[in-house]
């Protein structure tokens, strides 16, 4: 095998063998606790400009099936412990290292993962490079940014998705790096899907009579995205509204709140979420490096959710607005389907008349 280093953006190194493309990567390094989910994780849009870190040891088990794509592979890198090359699954169409190569996705393994993510957990996300060569220009890794992804991984034009069975509503998804699934717990519910680039303006989505609209997950840095924040300014209490991570803090932005980057983010099937004022915790799954400050909202909407590790906002509600919002990912595939019942909270809230299907 040929050897591969991981190296940090403080110059710390490791030495694992090249898994996937190739070439060299820089991102931000990140890491994800999910046991199971590689497959969700690698074509998760939300990874965009990251090199992925797997805590699990043992990865590619399973092997690929592309039925389980949830969207646009965007990740820059990937970190394994031990990458398998035998996978034992007969849905299995590809292994690891094949879906890696293909999609020109640098990647090592044999590397401490434990002692990596100790690391980040102890002085917050850093960049790192996966390279052919210890000696890399540490400045150039410093220096990178994840910066412009939403447009990358959104889609380009309007798609309609039929509903399953009885229809029930038309729903306009905003696609900011939309998860597949988000797509399939809508349409498994009777509505008809419209999926919309992230550019598109609140003038273009109300002209299309939706009952309801959508605002998807995806990557980055929530302020970026000065163009869509104006639009949902313009959206927000003249339709339903249900919005998934990224349009979350987009959502709150657009009313006036405020998000904060984490030290090392949520990410994998695990998190635990409390909500407020109740009695129950939801394990949930996550893919999120920001969090909004629910204090700037004070006034104007109300936090539903909490994170149970750290505190940080994980839902809100806009009271007269006919807007919710999460952090976490009901849609959750893989991981728990816990809060699966916030899309029937969405359907409900839609209620009223039916638009004709066409």
């Amino acid at each position: 095998m040929e050897k591969a280093y991981l190296i940090l953006q403080d110059g710390t190194t490791f030495e694992g063998e090249r898994i996937g493309d190739a070439g060299n990567a820089v991102g931000e390094l990140v890491f994800t606790t999910g046991m199971v989910g590689y497959t969700e994780t690698l074509t998760d849009p939300s990874y965009a400009g990251q090199i992925v870190l797997q805590t699990f040891p043992l990865i590619g088990n399973y092997g690929l099936a592309p039925e389980d794509f949830e969207g646009k592979t965007a990740a820059r890198g990937y970190v394994v412990r031990e990458c398998c090359s035998e996978p034992s699954n007969f849905r299995a169409r590809m292994t690891l290292n094949e879906f890696l190569c293909a999609r020109h996705i640098p990647g090592i393994a044999g590397v401490d993962t434990r002692e990596i993510t100790r690391l980040i957990r102890k002085h917050g996300v850093m960049n790192a490079v996966i390279s052919s060569t210890p000696k890399v220009d540490l400045e150039a890794v410093r220096a990178y940014r994840v910066t412009g992804v939403v447009p990358s991984v959104s889609c380009a034009k309007n798609t309609i998705y039929k509903p399953e069975g009885k229809f029930t509503h038309t729903v306009v998804l905003v696609d900011y790096g939309a998860k597949e699934n988000i797509v399939r717990n809508l349409t498994r519910r009777g509505c008809r899907v419209i999926r919309v680039p992230e550019n598109t303006t609140a003038e273009e989505i109300l002209a299309l009579s939706p009952d309801g609209v959508m605002l998807s997950n995806g990557p980055g840095d929530p302020t970026e995205n000065t163009a869509a924040i104006a639009e949902l300014k313009k959206l927000i209490g003249k339709v339903p509204v249900f919005g998934i991570c990224l349009g979350h803090q987009l959502a709150a932005l657009a009313m006036g709140g405020k998000t904060v980057k984490l030290p090392f983010g949520h990410r994998g099937g695990n998190q635990p979420v409390r909500e407020v004022g109740g009695a129950r915790t939801y394990i949930t799954s996550q893919n999120h490096g920001y969090a909004v400050v629910s204090s700037t909202l004070q006034g104007v909407g109300r936090e539903l959710y909490v994170n149970a590790n750290d505190g940080s906002c994980e839902g809100m509600e806009y009271p007269g607005k006919r807007c919710f919002t999460v952090q976490f990912h009901p849609e959750a595939c893989g991981g728990p389907h816990d809060t699966e019942f916030l899309f029937d909270r969405f359907i409900a809230m839609m209620g009223g008349e039916n638009h004709a299907e066409g």
